[in-house]
């Protein structure tokens, strides 16, 4: 089993950034692609970043520019560098990711991102 923190969250104004973490914990493991997804209010969730085990990132269109997923191994955290940031960011946050032996998915809670205009 593998338990995901997620921190950072908060209340920023438009053009303001923010910088969400999350931890990952449990019993031996590795971890294969990490991921944040968010989920706005009436909308479905929707994949932002995603990083893999060799380092490549992926971006939905709409952050491109303004997000940075990054993850540090040794430390089995990923973290969200969100600069300028729009209303339209206003969603809870998700950390997910594949651990590479089971190739099993793990949730965080979600942290929430609120941006005003």
């Amino acid at each position: 089993q593998v338990q995901l923190v997620e921190s950072g969250g908060g209340l920023v104004q438009a053009g303001g950034s923010l910088r969400l973490s999350c931890a990952a914990s449990g019993s031996a493991f590795s971890i294969n692609t990490m991921r944040w997804y968010r989920q706005a209010p009436g909308k479905e969730r929707e994949l932002v970043a995603a990083i893999t085990r060799g380092g490549t990132t992926n971006y939905v269109d709409s952050v491109k520019g303004r997000f940075t997923i990054s993850r540090d191994s040794a430390k089995y955290t990923v973290s969200l560098q969100m600069n300028n940031l729009k209303p339209e960011d206003t969603a809870v946050y998700y950390c997910n990711i594949n651990e590479y032996s089971s190739s099993e998915d793990y949730w965080g809670q979600g942290t929430q991102v609120t941006v005003s205009s």
